[in-house]
């Protein structure tokens, strides 16, 4: 089969052709359609995060058809569709995993991280882990909330908006523009402050309430700020556009160094800085379904198999607007 993989290089991802994988007992074997590209992919392949494995296939935003099944699964049979996301397995066993936060867990392992994802013509999969998809699922609008969606899904959550507040969301890639569409839909209003013109643009053709660059003051404080840029000097600049008792949350994985942080400016005055670490299932199942409910629609860029170098490039140097899809089934 056809896979993209990294070759222990930062930076250097190629195509190469490889066996079709074998589901262990526990997991399901998947012909993946589509699969979503993700700022995260490209911490992988730029050495952004530690590495995990010097050769890996990245994607973990993937849609696809079940082909097969460990002798294991009964959750799954061959025909099904489902969606493989960023979480892929955890101990079931720790502290966190026993309370619910499997997110937290410290043996947790990742798709396109720890273990082959999406960017292929095949992966596999523990079944307890991927999403059902319903047949009828436009594949390319779906693949961004297997993770743009669940992680501005749970950002959303943490950063504590009161109803009818005002959200303020620094950067406006794949996530953020999934997230400003929840937010607007539960009657609050959204600010934009974002680089780049196609940012900016997308912003507005959403109908927000206010777009601006990136460090500008917002017309009016923010109740709620979620940080999606991996940028630290934005962390100051959202805590001081955010009103008392307000709630910054920073949303990637990765996010270079913080300035210091002036407590009179910044933290005073009953001000949260919250962060946000992967997710559960639980938040990729209400996701899902509140996503189908509400209709949410990413803008979608498809993206030919053999394209996805140029395409993590585009990522790479800020060219890219709303999400990136990688057609993979012919």
């Amino acid at each position: 089969m056809r896979a993209w993989r990294t070759t222990g290089t930062a930076g250097e991802l190629r195509q190469f052709e490889v066996p079709t994988p074998v589901p262990a007992a526990d997991e399901v074997l998947v012909r993946v359609e589509v699969c979503g590209i993700c700022r995260t992919d490209l911490h992988v392949i730029d050495h952004e995060i530690p590495v995990h494995r010097a050769t890996v296939t990245p994607g973990h935003q993937a849609i696809g058809t079940v082909t097969g099944v460990g002798d294991l699964v009964t959750s799954l049979v061959p025909g099904d569709r489902v969606g493989v996301a960023w979480l892929r397995r955890t101990c079931g066993q720790c502290a966190f995993c026993r309370r619910g936060a499997e997110n937290l867990c410290p043996n947790s392992e990742y798709t396109g991280w720890d273990a082959d994802g999406g960017f292929a013509e095949y992966l596999v999969a523990p079944a307890a882990y991927v999403y059902p998809i319903a047949a009828d699922a436009d594949a390319l609008e779906t693949a961004p909330l297997l993770c743009a969606g669940i992680i501005g899904y749970r950002a959303l959550r943490r950063a504590q908006l009161p109803p009818g507040g005002t959200l303020g969301i620094y950067g406006f890639g794949s996530s953020a523009h999934v997230t400003a569409q929840l937010a607007m839909a539960a009657g609050n209003r959204v600010f934009a402050l974002t680089r780049g013109v196609a940012n900016r643009e997308l912003a507005t053709r959403l109908g927000l309430d206010f777009v601006g660059e990136e460090e500008e003051d917002p017309p009016e404080p923010l109740d709620s700020a979620i940080v999606f840029a991996p940028a630290g000097g934005l962390v100051p600049v959202a805590l001081q556009a955010t009103a008392s008792g307000g709630t910054v949350v920073l949303a990637g994985i990765e996010m270079s160094d913080l300035p210091p942080l002036v407590y009179a400016d910044s933290l005073f005055r009953e001000r949260d800085l919250r962060t946000v670490t992967a997710n559960t299932r639980e938040d990729g199942q209400r996701f899902l379904a509140l996503a189908r409910n509400l209709r949410l629609r990413p803008t979608v860029t498809a993206v030919p198999f053999d394209g996805l170098a140029d395409a993590i490039d585009d990522i790479r140097r800020g060219r890219a607007s709303g999400s990136l899809v990688l057609r993979v089934a012919a």
